[in-house]
């Protein structure tokens, strides 16, 4: 098979046992730059702060776009993730990416905070929020949320505006996102689902076409046994998560693991072709250290040609 096409693709990253995790991580996006990989992507975790790490990595690395995966809204308020992003993006000179989440029963108990009206609290979340971004202000009174600023809000520098993404992948929650944010950030949601489901609801609801960025674990490895065995290994926290263990099985799968594209160059490069045939506008690659560093390496080289239009045999 030869492939010659130019598309979006990014990874998501990540490091493990290193002495200082902001400085591996400033390495790491620098060899993925280097590999031709055109924007990283940072999850929320309880060890460091995704905006301020992308701010870090987008002033570094001036060459990537750069985005978060998603910060839970749940525990946060709308002027202090417009603060965050706003001075990322203005560190970036204009390259990040809000990625937003629902949040959880999980992440709100490490707030001390209940996990009611999910939907209620994205839909005032984002809406104060697309105020303050908007309009440097904000006047917002809700069941849940209140945001009235008492001085602007708006900081010079971070321009265009910040585009918000949400990890949405339910029907009510991708309806709130398609009225309200730029796009969604699905995860674990297959070729099927993205195309049957996740494409069509969202943008039934958006008046302009969704950013649809599609995070999807891949490796490009000779070991695929090993891999796979890893993949079960990483993969089995979302097999006890009820938003993802819906769209696995959607797809006709039993677990997150056989969700994942794991194989060649040429069977990875197919299997993200699908998910672009299937609506996705971006591809992020997550995973990619399931075979450890040389074919992580191996697996950036290939969206880097992929990224470029450089045909591969």
């Amino acid at each position: 098979m030869r492939l010659h096409w130019v598309v979006n693709l990014g990874i998501a990253l990540a490091q493990a046992n290193t002495t200082n995790y902001v400085d591996a991580i400033v390495l790491a996006a620098r060899e993925a730059a280097q590999a031709g990989v055109r924007s990283v992507w940072f999850g929320q975790r309880m060890d460091y702060d995704s905006a301020a790490l992308a701010a870090i990595v987008g002033r570094e690395v001036p060459q990537l776009q750069v985005g978060t995966s998603a910060i839970p809204v749940v525990g946060r308020h709308p002027l202090l993730v417009s603060a965050q992003a706003q001075t990322t993006q203005a560190a970036t000179h204009g390259r990040y990416h809000l990625g937003l989440a629902v949040g959880s029963s999980f992440a709100a108990g490490a707030f001390g905070v209940p996990f009611d009206r999910p939907i209620t609290r994205l839909r005032e979340f984002l809406t104060a929020l697309r105020e303050l971004l908007d309009t440097g202000t904000a006047d917002f009174h809700g069941e849940l949320l209140t945001a009235t600023p008492p001085m602007p809000t708006a900081l010079p520098g971070a321009q265009p505006r910040v585009p918000v993404l949400v990890a949405a992948m339910g029907s009510q929650s991708l309806r709130v996102t398609g009225e309200l944010a730029d796009g969604t950030l699905p995860y674990l949601a297959g070729p099927k689902t993205l195309g049957e489901h996740i494409v069509p609801a969202i943008t039934k609801a958006s008046s302009t076409p969704p950013r649809i960025v599609a995070f999807v674990p891949a490796v490009v490895t000779a070991d695929v046994e090993a891999a796979r065995a890893e993949a079960v290994r990483q993969l089995s926290f979302y097999d006890q998560v009820p938003s993802y263990t819906r769209v696995i099985e959607l797809e006709g799968a039993t677990r997150a693991a056989d969700l994942a594209v794991i194989g060649d160059e040429e069977t990875v490069a197919a299997q993200i072709r699908r998910y672009f045939e299937a609506g996705a506008t971006e591809v992020v690659l997550t995973s990619t250290d399931l075979a450890g560093p040389e074919d992580q390496r191996r697996t950036w080289k290939l969206l880097g040609e992929l990224g470029s239009g450089i045909s591969t045999n």
